[in-house]
């Protein structure tokens, strides 16, 4: 019995190893915010965590032993089995560098730390004090089958002190931008379109300014204060702060530590309407609200005028203020679009102002969408004295990379659109317009969206129709709103077999070289598996 339980806590160890690891990086994932973290457990993968056949078949072992301790000899053998696969499989996946483990940074290798600590702890203890070989088994499956909850109460637990020093950083950083009264910041919030609008913008003001933007899609508080506390210097005279939150409030906070002059919300939807909990919650911090409130009085507020939500804050606003709309046909707009011609490498257009200026543009970057971004930067850098001409000229040195949507062509002559970094339901529909310019057949690859509260079944019907009107075929890589998104699509007329669900890399690699030919486009949409977007760009 000696050795079967010595193998039993070795692969234990092993498997325990695996969690930790995945725990951590959920909670890294989810930016160690509770509600996001919460909210991934009404995500059919999330279910998928707590409701499995291997945990129950661990229950029923637990059961067992509770029952009767002639039963030991059963539960081990069948545990021995449980956890030598599950380690094997994980050793499998370290080897190939495959398995889910978090980023590396002070906070998470210190919680890898305390929580392997903890572990062992439990493990030597759980031997040491152990008054019988089935006491001893049932020590080791009740951690296992707690293990996320007792890793989960390990980083709640350590979340005060972490917090202690983020606070102690956003402070630092507060006081070194306090250090530079002439430097011009601006902030850019939404729920859609802030990281493009920021880059377009950094590119256009650095040819007149020497300008500082927070990293790509790093747009926390810490993010930002550590750009400031690394980057910042005597010689910018422009930050670009991209501004995010979860919850209400947390504009505000982000505000407090740069102060920005000049504010712009890019656009806003229901994305992350179940984090905020409710839509006037959403509309304070990314509605632009709070953004608003922490202008100062001779600060400047821009808005995408097409957007319902930031019209409604335009018109509010008491502040100089600017409004940038596609047409100028529903407000009068201070800059404003025609003759938009939509290539499948680049977009040009004829830009329009309240001073009878018009002036063409064309820039590297796809989709419509992208048209308003520019908009909201142009206006921005006429606010800061450049000319539309200037402006135009400057926007060539755009790439698509900083619309994080690029163009490939791979080895078969597919056409490989790549917008897998992020994804919202304005942009799955810009996404898909954009699409229809294409000849040929074509196919969207997606998951579903996330964190869209009780409003996610109507937006994913509405995401199938405009599936059905564009794409030949549709291959959704997760359950959750699956079945919304088909019946959209077969309303609209697209047959239920061009609509499939598949989350295996392999699987819809396959089936892509089986429908598609030279000519042909595939559009990734939002976060698809790396090891198929790896695959189809060759």
């Amino acid at each position: 019995m000696l050795s079967i339980i010595s193998f039993i806590s070795f692969f234990w160890f092993i498997r325990t190893v695996k969690a930790v690891f995945f725990w951590i990086y959920l909670w890294q994932l989810k930016e160690y915010h509770v509600g996001r973290f919460l909210d991934h457990f009404r995500t059919y993968k999330g279910k998928k965590l707590i409701f499995n056949a291997l945990l129950a078949a661990k229950l029923v072992l637990l059961g067992l032993l509770l029952l009767s301790n002639g039963l030991l000899l059963l539960v081990s053998d069948i545990l021995l089995l449980l956890y030598g696969a599950e380690a094997f499989i994980f050793i499998a996946a370290f080897l190939r560098g495959k398995f889910k483990k978090p980023v590396a940074t002070f906070k998470t290798i210190f919680l890898t730390i305390v929580s392997f600590l903890g572990v062992m702890g439990y493990l030597s203890l759980a031997d040491k004090h152990r008054p019988s070989d089935a006491w001893f088994i049932f020590a080791i499956l009740l951690f296992d089958i707690g293990a996320p909850i007792l890793i989960s109460l390990a980083v709640l637990l350590f979340q005060p002190l972490f917090v202690i020093g983020r606070n102690g950083i956003l402070k630092k950083a507060k006081s070194k931008i306090a250090k530079y009264p002439n430097l011009i910041i601006i902030g850019i919030t939404g729920s859609y379109g802030k990281t493009s609008t920021k880059e377009f913008l950094a590119t256009i003001l650095s040819k007149k300014y020497q300008v500082l933007k927070t990293p790509a899609h790093q747009n926390s508080e810490i993010g930002i204060a550590t750009c400031i506390l690394k980057e910042l210097n005597e010689k910018h005279q422009v930050f670009i702060v991209e501004m995010g939150s979860y919850k209400k409030g947390g504009i505000s906070l982000l505000c407090d530590m740069v102060k920005p002059k000049i504010g712009l919300v890019a656009g806003v939807n229901d994305q992350h309407l179940a984090l905020f909990g409710s839509l006037d919650n959403l509309l304070s911090a990314e509605g632009g609200r709070e953004l608003l409130n922490h202008l100062p009085a001779d600060g400047t507020l821009v808005v995408n005028g097409d957007n319902k939500y930031c019209v409604d804050l335009y018109k509010k606003t008491q502040i100089k203020k600017k409004i940038y709309t596609i047409t100028n046909d529903k407000i009068d707009s201070d800059i404003w679009t025609e003759d938009i011609t939509l290539q499948e490498d680049s977009i040009s257009f004829i830009v329009k102002s309240r001073e009878k200026e018009m002036v063409p543009f064309t820039v590297n970057v796809l989709g419509k969408q992208n048209v308003q971004n520019l908009l909201g930067a142009s206006l921005v850098a006429r606010e800061l004295g450049m000319s539309l001409e200037e402006i135009s000229l400057v926007c060539k040195d755009i790439v698509q990379a900083q619309a994080s949507i690029t163009l490939h062509k791979n080895k078969y002559g597919i056409t490989v659109i790549d917008s897998s970094y992020s994804s919202n339901p304005n942009g799955v529909i810009a996404d898909l317009d954009y699409l229809n310019i294409f000849s040929g057949k074509k196919v969207i690859i997606m998951p579903c969206l996330i964190e869209l509260g009780d409003r996610s079944g109507e937006i994913h019907r509405q995401i199938g129709k405009k599936i059905a009107q564009v794409c030949d075929t549709a291959i959704i890589t997760t359950k959750d709103q699956f079945d919304q998104i088909k019946a959209g699509a077969m309303e609209n007329g697209m047959p239920s077999a061009n609509i499939m669900f598949s989350e295996n890399p392999e699987s819809i690699f396959n089936t892509i070289t089986t429908l598609c030919k030279s000519g042909d486009a595939v559009f990734l949409e939002g976060r698809v598996p790396e090891a198929l977007i790896r695959a189809l760009m060759q």
